[in-house]
């Protein structure tokens, strides 16, 4: 999980798929974080995004390092209630504070409940592993 982690804050902007009936939707996102030796990354409840993943949970992340290596995360998600998380989620990405409250009623966090990641490049053959 820590590889994936550290890839994805390295690569900066990644893409999350979900899917809409039978309509694929792809859309950057940028902030991922660990709790609890879990991958998290966070979104707005009110976005058609929160509510695809929350009807079908099947989701994958795509993104590309300075090195030109690609991951590919698919896996299932989960969103997360806790105050401790996003109060975590705050600190760590203090970014967010500028969209985000813990009590404004749309922050979500939500975490990877299992993933299998794949890392590839040209000149390498792809590293395979479950995210947990």
């Amino acid at each position: 999980m820590k590889r994936a982690l550290n890839f994805l804050k390295e690569s900066g902007t990644f893409y999350l798929a979900t899917v809409e009936n039978d309509q694929p939707r792809v859309r950057p996102f940028g902030d991922v974080f660990e709790q609890e030796r879990k991958l998290y990354t966070v979104s707005n409840n009110t976005k058609k995004c929160f509510d695809q993943m929350m009807k079908n949970p099947k989701i994958e992340i795509s993104g590309i390092n300075q090195k030109g290596e690609w991951i590919r995360i698919t896996g299932e998600i989960a969103n997360d209630e806790r105050r401790e998380v996003k109060e975590l989620a705050l600190e760590l990405i203090p970014s967010l504070k500028r969209m985000y409250s813990v009590d404004d009623g749309i922050f979500a966090t939500l975490y990877f409940t299992k993933g299998n990641v794949i890392i590839s490049s040209f000149n390498k053959e792809p590293e395979t592993f479950d995210l947990y």
